[in-house]
């Protein structure tokens, strides 16, 4: 699936949707760069409440600070609803995969964020294959075997001016 800015628009954060929505044990994605539009974080924190598996896999240090701090001000909404997050900690994780319930992958070049919804060009296949998801599987364990577990706790004890710079950051989302 190749999208971009002359191709219909919302169209990339709508196939997510739909691929989050039709998960039904098991969703995980790794992503560098995660500033998601409503939709998608809504989609994610609704399948986590619906009892799916959500597993998201970001890189601890990120080539950008403002978008490491935008990705972070989601942490709160991600966690409470259920969702499990992974800061990968052998540098920049830059793998852009998705696997639900263990039949369906999608790799390509897409990240969760506006720059790739609206305004970039990318290249994305879907495939419903068990095998190659299956590797896409373990290799997505690989990363987890690489990072921290981030925990809602930890997340809440992060200082007041940390979350506040992280929520003002995500302000500018939309340009990032």
């Amino acid at each position: 699936m190749g999208v971009g800015p002359t191709e219909r628009r919302a169209a990339t954060p709508q196939l997510f949707a739909n691929l989050i929505a039709s998960a039904e044990t098991q969703l995980t994605i790794s992503t560098p760069y995660f500033v998601p539009d409503a939709t998608l974080l809504d989609s994610l924190c609704a399948a986590s409440h619906r009892g799916v598996r959500v597993t998201l896999i970001y890189p601890k240090a990120n080539d950008s600070w403002i978008v490491s701090a935008a990705s972070r001000s989601y942490y709160h909404q991600l966690l409470d609803a259920g969702c499990i997050i992974y800061e990968f900690n052998a540098g920049l994780l830059h793998a852009k995969t998705l696997t639900i319930d263990n039949c369906v992958s999608l790799i390509g070049s897409s990240n969760l964020d506006l720059r790739s919804f609206d305004l970039n060009y990318e290249n994305n296949i879907l495939l419903q294959d068990s095998t190659i998801t299956t590797a896409i599987r373990e290799r997505q364990q690989s990363y987890i075997t690489d990072s921290e577990l981030v925990e809602l706790n930890t997340v809440l004890k992060w200082r007041y001016s940390r979350r506040i710079w992280n929520n003002i950051i995500a302000t500018i989302g939309p340009i990032l």
